[in-house]
């Protein structure tokens, strides 16, 4: 009996035992995991404070940046623990990922402050495609700040060897992750990273993105790093980095490429002077349907009126349309969501800039807002232009809210021509008709508005078309100033896309959201994508029959009204416009009205338009095997100094 009872309490403690050791082996592993993850956390804070801090050069900006609640400090930091997480998991052991991905971010961010310091602007992923011009920053570094080359080089020396030690020593003391762990990291890290790159399209608005203070701000990428952090603002931009050659791209299709024979001399009458004008968000609102507008806000142009510009966007993003009407390249054969003057404009590009500076005009482009906006100082450069007139070197104007007004821009623009002795090519972009449309901006709204619309759309119509009819009086300004000028002069103005009238649109039952299509039928695209167009001469009168064209076509249009023969602007865009009225990125629209939907997906594309896209591609990302045949003054001008 007794020895029974023994047994049994000999049984008991050994269970009892037994118990503890695997409640206490539990909580070890906890607090092991725990103390995995605390660390992981930590090296994802110091990850991120040293990039911020190298790129902000500034203690007091990168600590409002890491703990501010308005700025996504706290969303970088959880990306980053999330993507060591996974990438330990990949590898096999914990901590490993930090010896990878910090010295990556942390490169980036020395690349982008040597990039700030000679070019102002941050590293985009896109550099990476012109590895060419980071190299070229090496000798200017070296002849300009010796002993920051050196510091470059021995501190480059000493943290590779600082890194292959600790590479060392994390393969022989870190903890190897078991199969288990290793499947639970990745089933957080892997949805949430792909969750997070799916919301990154500045194209479109998401609710959690908003909440994660995460705003791409892509006109102005100054702002967009310092809001976004480095790593945020280098993510946002990564889609347009994937450019890649269009099959079939070669030196062999560059030159096989046909070359219209130009006329014998050319057919201008005279050397006109030229003024392009990109009217910020023009648009006929008496096309809005259920509403009536009174008097007609926009005659002259009606008037006048040469057809309309089919415009690649819709309600912003205005420096799309300039890339396209200034170079006769377009959007439609870049990555979805590219802002040629942020991402590819690097090296001088040609444009209607050097094409009239090679026939001895001056080239001036002219905006009354800050030249960085959309890059465009450095972009106007690379174009040619000689002067980019900014409202930093202009004299005051008059504001209509808080925007230069168009009547104080054309007074300056003829201003400015009345000083020009040898004709001149003037490219400017209004302001007025920006966005926000505040009720109260004019101190009377002289457009009667009838239809049943809600108090605070009638009120948004209401500024807009005040807009429009002061845009349509300055445009009358300029006319009846050339008319009294000797010299033929030829103006044309186009709308760079519809406004943002949001609900406007809705309650009028125009639109079926607040925002265009990007897929319809032809009708509904014209109808959410038209914007007026007019080409007028002092001596010719209006130009009637262009059509509605994408505003690619328009250097064809302006060189030939001004009676000029051009390899590339009217002999092969001539070509396209005999057959294409429309170059989108999701259809072709002919010149008899019928569209290709989607027609970069399919096998066989049209050899015009094949070729078309071989020849932006060359100038923009290749070797230019092209320049010299089709844009045959590129070259001397750049030479002379653009």
């Amino acid at each position: 009996m007794r020895s029974s009872t023994s047994a049994v309490a000999a049984t008991a403690v050994k269970e009892n035992y037994s118990v503890g050791v695997g409640t206490s082996t539990r909580f070890s592993g906890l607090s092991k995991t725990i103390g995995s993850l605390a660390l992981t956390l930590l090296f994802a804070v110091v990850t991120v404070a040293a990039v911020e801090f190298i790129t902000r050069k500034s203690f007091g900006d990168t600590f409002t940046f890491l703990t501010s609640a308005a700025q996504p400090g706290w969303t970088t930091f959880g990306l980053f623990f999330i993507a060591f997480l996974g990438f330990d998991a990949l590898i096999g052991k914990q901590h490993k990922a930090v010896l990878v991905l910090a010295p990556a971010a942390i490169l980036l961010a020395l690349v982008s402050e040597q990039k700030q310091i000679f070019l102002t602007d941050p590293l985009y992923p896109t550099d990476l495609l012109f590895g060419r011009q980071i190299m070229e920053l090496m000798p200017a570094l070296v002849r300009d700040r010796p002993m920051t080359a050196v510091a470059i080089v021995v501190g480059s020396i000493a943290a590779l060897a600082a890194l292959v030690t600790l590479w060392v020593f994390a393969w022989r003391r870190f903890r190897p992750l078991s199969r288990k762990e290793r499947l639970a990291r990745l089933a957080v890290a892997l949805p949430l990273i792909t969750g997070f790159a799916s919301i990154i399209d500045y194209n479109q608005y998401f609710w959690v993105r908003d909440r994660l203070k995460v705003s791409p701000i892509m006109w102005d990428q100054a702002e967009n790093y310092r809001h976004n952090g480095f790593m945020l603002a280098f993510a946002i931009n990564l889609p347009m980095a994937n450019v890649k050659a269009p099959g079939g791209y070669s030196a062999d299709a560059i030159d096989q490429i046909n070359q219209d024979p130009l006329p014998a001399g050319t057919s201008h009458r005279s050397k006109p002077d030229v003024i392009v004008i990109m009217s910020e968000s023009l648009w006929d609102p008496t096309k809005l349907t259920n509403v009536k507008l009174s008097p007609d806000p926009m005659p002259t142009i009606r008037k006048n009126a040469a057809g309309a510009v089919f415009s690649p966007e819709f309600g912003g993003l205005t420096a799309n349309v300039e890339f396209e009407a200034l170079t006769g390249f377009s959007n439609a054969f870049l990555p979805t969501g590219s802002i040629p003057y942020q991402q590819y404009v690097r090296d001088p590009i040609p444009s209607l800039a050097t094409f009239f500076r090679g026939e001895g005009y001056a080239a001036r482009a002219i905006h009354p807002f800050a030249g960085w906006f959309w890059n465009r100082t450095s972009v106007y450069s690379s174009f040619g232009f000689e002067t980019f007139k900014t409202e930093e070197t202009m004299p005051p104007m008059t504001k209509r809210g808080i925007f230069a007004s168009d009547e104080s821009l054309t007074k300056e623009i003829m201003r400015q021509a009345d000083a020009q002795e040898d004709p001149f090519f003037f490219f400017a972009v209004t302001l007025q008709g920006h966005g926000p449309y505040e009720a109260g901006r004019y101190a009377k709204n002289t457009i009667k508005i009838e239809g049943d619309l809600p108090y605070a759309d009638r009120q948004m119509l209401a500024t807009f078309a005040q807009g429009v009819k002061e845009a349509d009086d300055s445009l009358k300004t300029l006319m009846n100033w050339a008319r009294e000028r000797d010299r033929e002069t030829i103006i044309v103005m186009f709308g760079d896309h519809l406004p943002p009238l949001n609900t406007v649109y809705t309650s009028t039952g125009y639109m079926n959201d607040i925002t265009a299509a990007r897929r319809a039928s032809v009708e509904q695209m014209k109808r959410e994508h038209e914007t007026p167009l007019l080409v007028w001469s002092n001596k010719t009168g209006a130009k009637k029959d262009i059509g509605t064209i994408s505003p690619s076509l328009l250097p064809y249009h302006i060189l030939k009204e001004a009676g000029y023969e051009h390899p590339y602007y009217t002999g092969f865009l001539g070509r396209v416009q005999e057959r294409y009225d429309v170059i989108d990125r999701y259809q072709l629209i002919r010149h008899d009205g019928k569209a290709a939907a989607d027609w970069a997906r399919n096998k066989k594309i049209d050899p015009l338009i094949r070729d078309y896209r071989y020849l932006q591609h060359d100038i923009m990302f290749g070797k230019r095997r092209s320049l010299e045949r089709f844009f045959p003054a590129h070259a001397d001008v750049v030479s002379a100094g653009s």
